[in-house]
């Protein structure tokens, strides 16, 4: 899986923003402008900043997500070149057009890299160790650094090439961060009402997912209350709705995108 989004990667590359020499993000963005100011190869400085990065990864992630950051490295590096020449087959003269398909495609192989535990190395390692210390997306986190390599990179490039590259970047980072947390995220629901009994013998019979009851008190009338929380797919929130109201039609439910959940019945995180 980490070679097939590597390859899946590198043809967004070499198709569509390579072709109209769109600036470069990550580790190979600061390498190439270190390249500029001291006219030192840009591999030297990939390898060099690469290796303390690699090392702060192993020792806050884990030793199997550094591994496989090398794979994805590695197999990263050999599907660029192999297909390096892919925009022969094929071109595409608008390079706002090629920044959107730019973005799209890398994001999805990138997608398929982080899903799995793995990086391309770099940057993309520190996104990881930020998100998984505070909790801010990977998605959003590498568009951040990108950003800054990009608005270096200005300086010495062009700036209309500089904002095709922000737009391909920003379109990366969303489709990065759906393949990662998915497509349809779980929703947080609380729902308060008098027969909460009711509610959620029909939620666990019907819908088979757990509740929890909070105590809760009525400011104005004083009476206590369990308020249910439940959390549940985007599928099954017009189910509910639609139970809730059958049984209490003055119930009053509050509904929540999650950001992440982890426990017994629903996915895996990757980090």
């Amino acid at each position: 899986m980490i070679i097939m989004g590597s390859l899946v990667y590198s043809i967004g590359v070499n198709l569509f923003i390579v072709p109209h020499k769109l600036l470069s993000g990550g580790v190979a963005g600061i390498a190439i402008i270190c390249q500029y100011l001291t006219r030192v190869p840009s591999g030297y400085f990939i390898i060099l900043i690469n290796i303390p990065i690699f090392l702060i990864g192993v020792r806050s992630v884990d030793k199997s997500f550094g591994f496989f950051s090398f794979i994805g490295m590695i197999s990263m590096s050999v599907c660029l070149i192999l297909t390096r020449n892919i925009h022969s087959m094929y071109y595409l003269p608008d390079p706002l057009l090629s920044a959107l398909c730019g973005g799209i495609i890398t994001g999805i192989g990138m997608g398929i890299i982080f899903k799995n535990r793995a990086s391309q190395g770099g940057t993309d390692i520190i996104a990881v160790v930020v998100k998984k210390k505070y909790g801010v997306s990977i998605g959003r986190i590498a568009f951040l650094i990108n950003v800054g390599v990009v608005t270096i990179g200005m300086i010495i490039g062009s700036f209309q090439i500089a904002i095709y590259t922000l737009i391909s970047m920003y379109l990366n980072s969303a489709v990065l961060d759906k393949i990662i947390q998915g497509v349809e995220r779980e929703k947080v629901v609380f729902i308060v009402t008098r027969k909460s009994d009711k509610v959620k013998d029909e939620i666990l019979k019907k819908l088979n997912r757990g509740v929890t009851y909070l105590y809760g008190e009525g400011a104005y009338t004083g009476d206590k209350k369990n308020i249910i929380y439940c959390i549940l797919s985007p599928k099954e929130i017009e189910q509910v709705k639609s139970l809730i109201e059958n049984i209490d039609d003055s119930a009053v439910i509050s509904i929540m995108d999650t950001a992440e959940v982890k426990g017994k019945g629903f996915r895996q995180a990757a980090f």
